[in-house]
């Protein structure tokens, strides 16, 4: 399976949404990723439903969809109004992490929960048969353009043997500090979608950076 690219509408320019989104429309991303942040699980604030929705209106793929929120399940059904294909929820943040995905999955969306860099693989054991999507972050979760955590690539390798263990077809997807250097680390431990951000949207042609990423 090629590597899905799921580019981090986080970096794009806000004052010009609709013209960057426009351009992942006819780019060779496969899903627009959206960062949504609350400045209490994370020390960040990012866009809300309002401006999700307005992205969803002009988007010809699917929303990739990452809660870095506190109390994620109040919005479940929020998220999947506005738009969500996939709904990426945190281990740190879901206290009854099997009852959110059973309802992410009751609403109709793919269900994905994130670790963050200290929280070890192994926390999954007993649900990842429930999960479509499981998001390694590679660097602290809250701002784009960080530094490369290099432990991801060892967590990406983990994550890919439980899966094999499971015989479970498992997405595994990096956020954090991807570009041309880490990028084939990572597919090599086993990740399958990679999310970009600044490494897309700060290159002097997104969009052919974008299919460099498809090509590794």
């Amino acid at each position: 399976m090629a590597t899905i690219i799921s580019p981090s509408l986080l970096s794009c320019d806000f004052a010009n949404i609709q013209r960057d989104v426009e351009m992942l429309n006819q780019s060779q991303a496969d899903w627009l990723h959206i960062d949504i942040m609350d400045g209490v699980f994370v020390p960040n604030i990012s866009f809300g439903l309002p401006v999700m929705e307005a992205m969803h209106r002009h988007a010809k793929k699917p929303l990739d969809v990452h809660l870095m929120i506190q109390n994620p399940d109040a919005y479940l059904e929020d998220f999947h109004k506005a738009g969500a294909a996939f709904l990426t929820v945190h281990y740190e943040a879901c206290p009854h992490l099997h009852r959110t995905i059973q309802r992410i999955h009751q609403l109709g969306m793919k269900a994905g929960v994130a670790l963050n860099p200290h929280t070890p693989v192994s926390v999954l054991e007993d649900i990842i048969e429930e999960l479509d999507l499981v998001l390694i972050m590679s660097v602290n979760p809250g701002f784009g353009g960080q530094k490369f955590i290099p432990n991801a690539i060892r967590k990406v390798a983990a994550l890919k043997e439980l899966a094999l263990s499971k015989q479970t077809d498992l997405i595994i997807e990096v956020d954090g500090g991807v570009n041309g250097e880490t990028a084939p680390l990572l597919i090599e431990a086993g990740a399958n979608a990679l999310v970009a951000g600044s490494y897309v949207f700060n290159a002097q042609n997104p969009a052919q950076t974008i299919a460099d990423l498809k090509k590794l």
